[in-house]
């Protein structure tokens, strides 16, 4: 039944390793590595949380620092329970100060800095917001190895359920029957994220990985079952 099931799915993903003067923007993962200088002035920068990516002397934008903590960097507490509005707002707030549009007669360095900044808030904002990538980061963050495919092997009831949708998927295009897919995907899907949020929170790391796990075979069916409601 497992090679039935691989043979169906193809190969799931597996994880996510100014003319204007610049403002005063503070924020936690952004700027520069502890105790360094301003790349354009010299200024030492502040090195301690709250770390500014602006310096202070002469507000030029300063790098990314290495590796920043995506929880910390858009102001979330480090869990699986975010709050999906204040995560927004956090989004929009940082791209206003560091957006490339701001930077367009800067220095080169600092326009490439602001496109670095801008890609790495962008990268935050997705992860977070999306229940299965913010699971496996904090998995990450944790030290816990993302689950591989054969995880599962052993819950054939569910690899069952899972390789009968990819049948219904497999056959002519049926709207009503897409429809049904759909709808017990989203179903499925928002039983995994509640028992995803328990785990965590009890710290069960372990069950966290293997929901996770099962949440991925739903995020692989969601995306066949898009590209087969797209046009022909």
């Amino acid at each position: 039944m497992q090679a039935a099931l691989r043979q169906c799915l193809g190969r799931v993903r597996w994880a996510p390793r100014v003319s204007e003067a610049a403002p005063r923007f503070r924020c936690a993962g952004l700027g520069s590595p502890w105790g360094s200088r301003c790349w354009s002035c010299g200024s030492p920068l502040p090195g301690a949380e709250g770390l500014p990516h602006f310096c202070p002397g002469c507000q030029a934008l300063q790098p990314p620092g290495p590796r920043p903590d995506l929880f910390r960097l858009m102001d979330c507490d480090r869990s699986f329970r975010i709050d999906a509005q204040q995560l927004q707002r956090r989004f929009r707030s940082l791209q206003r100060a560091v957006h490339p549009d701001r930077f367009g007669q800067r220095p080169p360095k600092e326009q490439y800095y602001s496109e670095q900044h801008s890609s790495l808030i962008n990268k935050a904002y997705q992860t977070l917001l999306n229940p299965l990538s913010r699971g496996l980061y904090l998995l990450e963050l944790n030290g816990v190895e993302p689950a591989q495919e054969t995880d599962c092997d052993a819950d054939s009831v569910f690899l069952t359920e899972i390789m009968e949708i990819n049948e219904k998927l497999a056959d002519p295009k049926n709207e009503d029957i897409l429809k049904e897919i759909e709808t017990l995907i989203k179903v499925k899907q928002e039983e995994l994220t509640k028992d995803v949020t328990a785990a965590f929170e009890r710290d069960d790391l372990q069950e966290a990985k293997k929901l996770l796990a099962k949440m991925k075979y739903f995020a692989n069916l969601e995306d066949k079952l898009k590209n087969k409601k797209m046009p022909s």
